[in-house]
């Protein structure tokens, strides 16, 4: 499906998951707006676009297709932190996945990306002025944060409080737990 015109009444995308290339994203409501807001910052959204082309290139290059954005970036507001994302190496050459074959996966896109971020350490966490919480190292260069679905929990919970896996976590809003689409990157 490709990525819809408006954003839902709750300013989400509605559920569903839409196929986009970047120069997709680039002319959809993700980045122009709808043209109702005075304030949407058509400018930022694109640098963080370039941003995350960058990450995503690197994954399709080691041979990771499956990539997923979400985030505030597909939602109905004006200037977002960040992009949030989830690739699934499950489905490329890496399959069947084992932590071998993901410590070669990481060290791949770490020789191709000039600040290593691929890294999801907890303590390669740094403060950020003006934010609350410690940052990646991808999302301080980039302002993107692409997490690798490896069957595990993603630190989101449901409504009950249940710990959901990067699919479903990603396909909810975070403040009211109302389901939303998000944008399956292709080439």
């Amino acid at each position: 499906m490709p990525i819809p015109n408006s954003f839902n009444s709750d300013g989400l995308l509605a559920p569903g998951t839409y196929d986009a290339s970047i120069s997709d994203i680039r002319v959809s409501i993700l980045v122009q707006g709808d043209g109702s807001s005075l304030t949407w910052d058509k400018a930022w959204r694109d640098s963080l676009l370039d941003r995350a082309s960058i990450l995503i290139n690197q994954l399709w290059s080691v041979g990771v297709n499956d990539i997923y954005l979400d985030g505030s970036f597909v939602e109905d507001k004006d200037h977002p932190n960040d992009i949030d994302g989830y690739f699934d190496p499950h489905l490329s050459m890496y399959n069947p996945i084992d932590a071998v074959k993901f410590a070669k996966l990481v060290s791949n896109l770490n020789n191709l990306d000039q600040h290593k971020v691929w890294n999801w350490d907890p303590s390669s966490r740094r403060a950020v002025p003006g934010f609350h919480k410690l940052q990646l190292p991808m999302w301080i260069f980039y302002n993107v944060e692409l997490y690798p679905h490896l069957d595990q929990g993603s630190g989101i919970t449901d409504s009950f409080g249940n710990n959901l896996k990067f699919p479903s976590a990603f396909r909810q809003s975070r403040n009211g737990f109302k389901q939303k689409g998000i944008v399956r990157v292709i080439k």
